[in-house]
């Protein structure tokens, strides 16, 4: 099966392997194209070095750094923005993820550039994470529409090697309770399972709306996580 020790590292292993081409690199720090994604990575141990060419690269002192689920401390002087709690689940093998009994992508459309106004208003309205005006070149994006206007959507965004996640997972509130997410996320399960790989996501501790959800698709917690921004402190 898949290695999953690459998950402890999931944005700098996407980073250094299938997201190179979207990858801006300064020492040992690298971050994403300012359209595509924030997140941001240094390695596992980091040094002085390496902190200063992550700020380096993001701008400068009083640049916002994304660092996703790492957990080294960076220096003193940088400015916590947030801290989330959350938790990595991952599909474990075995069985498909349950599709409700639908046909492969029964219903759904792939979505891309120009579909990237809808897909942001729609984020805009729901806020299941960000969604930069690039960032569907990370993955495949999967959506529903009824009469004409996109109303769900999922998609693939970190790719560490192995794995795919599996993210922005969000539905209008007038189309919620029709199954739309299930069939999303299982559909791009599918997909990932096809050529070889494992999909797996993170969702807040808070949504256990969405916890149950992926729990009834098949996904297994793998640990919890939290989510952390700073801003970049004097050099």
């Amino acid at each position: 099966m898949n290695d999953d020790s690459v998950l402890d590292d999931p944005v700098g292993q996407s980073l250094g392997g299938p997201h190179a081409r979207l990858a801006r690199r300064r020492g040992g720090a690298a971050t994403y194209l300012a359209d595509v994604a924030t997140f941001s990575a240094v390695p596992v141990q980091p040094d002085a070095a390496d902190w200063a060419d992550l700020a380096e690269l993001l701008g400068g002192p009083g640049a916002f750094a994304d660092l996703f689920s790492s957990p080294a401390a960076p220096p003193p002087g940088w400015e916590p923005v947030f801290s989330l709690a959350g938790r990595q689940m991952i599909w474990p093998g075995g069985h498909l993820p349950d599709r409700a009994g639908t046909g492969p992508d029964t219903g759904l459309v792939v979505l891309g550039k120009e579909d990237v106004p809808e897909m942001r208003a729609l984020v805009a309205r729901t806020e299941p994470g960000p969604f930069w005006p690039r960032s569907h070149e990370l993955g495949t994006y999967l959506g529903v529409r009824a009469g004409g206007t996109l109303v769900a959507m999922a998609g693939e965004r970190l790719r560490p090697p192995g794995w795919t996640e599996i993210s922005a997972v969000c539905t209008a509130p007038e189309a919620r309770g029709r199954g739309h997410a299930a069939r999303l996320v299982g559909a791009l399960a599918a997909r990932i399972v096809a050529r070889g790989e494992r999909p797996f996501l993170h969702v807040a501790e808070t949504n256990t709306a969405a916890i149950a959800l992926y729990e009834r698709l098949g996904f297994e917690t793998r640990g919890q996580v939290t989510f952390r921004g700073f801003r970049t402190g004097p050099s």
